[in-house]
Formats: C-alpha cells, structure tokens, sequence
C-alpha cells in the first residue's frame, strides 16, 4: 500500500526575504560547494513558493548549477507553487526564467527522483508544532535521505526574516552547530532569539540548561559593550563575541560576525 507524505501540514506562512539570512550562510557551506550534485531541497516551503526560488536565486550565484526542490505535504500548496513557477518561466517575475526549480509533494521522508540524494536539505519553520520528542526522529528521517556529505539546517526564524536561528546535522542525524542569526540594527538583547530557537533547544532556554548559559553570557557581553555603541551595532557585536571567545565560548566563523551571526558547536548548548 502507497504510503502518503511524513509529517503534519504547517500554517504554511511565508514571506519574500523571509529566509535570506540562513540561505547566504548555506551558500558558504561546503556541502553545497563541493558538491556532485548540487541538489537542495526546500522542504515545507509553505502558502508560496518563493522562498524556493529565492534559495535557487541565492545560491546560483555560488553553484551556477544548482537545482532546488520544494517540498509540500498539501497537494494545494504544490499546484500554486507550480502556478507561480509558470509566471517564472514567462518571464513575469524577477526571477531567472530557467531557473533550475521544481514542485513537488513530500514530507520529511524527501522523496526524490531517481534515488538522488540532496546535499543539503534546508527545513525552517516546520518542527515548531512538534513536541521536543519527536525532533529526533525527524532530523533521523531527514538526514538519512542526505548525499554522504550533505546537511540538513534546521531552524526557526520571524516573520519578517530578522530573527533567526538553525541547527546543522550531518547525514548521522546529529547536530554539529547551532547558528543564531539578528538584525544588529535596533537590537536590544541577543536573547530575543531564544523566541525562535530550535524546536530541540526553546524549551530549554532556563537556569541550568547550556543554551540558556550562552544566551546569558551573549546578552551581558552586548551590555558591557555599550560603551562602543557610537561606532556602529557591528563594532559593538563584535566587541561582544570577542569577550565570549576571551572568556573560553567555542564561538565559530569570524567571518559571519559582520552579518550579525554566531555559531558555536552544538556541544555548547545541548540539552542536559
């Protein structure tokens, strides 16, 4: 007996630019770059399709060839992403006419034609309805479609794309990093990502759990770096990474610190 798409359907709410902060840092992600088959998969795109063809979009610019899948448990969903596709392809859209971007329905087992297996497997927004139990089957689910190398990033962010913040796992299902990602500009506490923390990590945002720890000493780093304000809210997080890194935090990629990004193995925040 055929089975049908693994998962529940989610509230399907999306927006253009939503996901523009994970998908830049997926761009720089070796799974991506030295892939085979550069084949990404945009699982639980939601209502629209556009964030599928803004990831295509992103990463084009990286791997010319790339080639994204969108991923729907609601076959509705699937014919109005394939309807806005059809705008795509006439030329009615600021997105590349060609663009190596399909539709299909699909839940967290990622069917894929062919047997082929993504190298990377972008999933935002779709394990918030999910109790903190179930998240490990999933990511399990998830990863064992991955290419040997590949990633799954799993995440939460805001509406409008401000607040964000993602796991990484390898195809063994466990989680490498955990990335928080903000709008410097108007930020008052790093610790307003604890809103939008992973589904394997909001509830553990309390005394005696290490993510709590982290986001703690993240806020009172950016307090005490105030006094760099006048330079910019850039100088001013960097300031405060540099004294997390000084006070021992694993913090990773320097790089991403002018983006407003911080990332630190999962080890420094998993669960107790």
């Amino acid at each position: 007996m055929a089975r049908g798409p693994v998962g529940q359907i989610t509230r399907g709410t999306t927006g253009t630019n939503r996901l523009r902060r994970v998908d830049r840092w997926i761009a720089r992600q070796p799974a991506l770059r030295r892939a085979s088959d550069p084949l990404v998969v945009d699982l639980g795109y939601g209502a629209s399709g556009v964030t599928a063809l803004e990831l295509h979009s992103r990463l084009a610019h990286v791997r010319p060839d790339v080639e994204v899948l969108g991923l729907e448990i609601d076959p509705a969903r699937v014919a109005h992403a394939r309807a806005q596709l059809e705008l795509v392809r006439g030329g009615g859209t600021s997105f590349a006419p060609d663009a190596r971007v399909s539709f299909a329905r699909g839940g967290f087992e990622v069917p894929v034609a062919g047997g082929r297996r993504p190298a990377v497997v972008r999933a935002f927004n779709v394990l918030r309805q999910y109790d903190e139990a179930e998240v490990p089957h999933a990511w399990a689910t998830m990863a064992g479609r991955l290419a040997s190398d590949g990633l799954l990033v799993e995440g939460t962010c805001d509406e409008i794309g401000r607040i964000a913040t993602w796991a990484a796992i390898g195809p063994d299902a466990m989680p490498r990093t955990l990335t928080v990602s903000l709008r410097l500009a108007g930020l008052q506490h790093p610790s307003v990502a604890a809103e939008r923390l992973p589904k394997a990590l909001i509830h553990r945002n309390v005394p005696g759990e290490r993510v709590h720890d982290f986001l703690a000493a993240l806020d009172a780093e950016w307090d005490r770096a105030a006094s760099v304000s006048p330079f910019g809210p850039v100088h001013r997080w960097r300031t405060a990474l540099s004294a997390l890194v000084a006070g021992g935090w694993p913090i990773l990629d320097r790089s991403r610190w002018r983006l407003g990004e911080v990332s630190v193995p999962w080890e420094a925040v998993a669960p107790r």
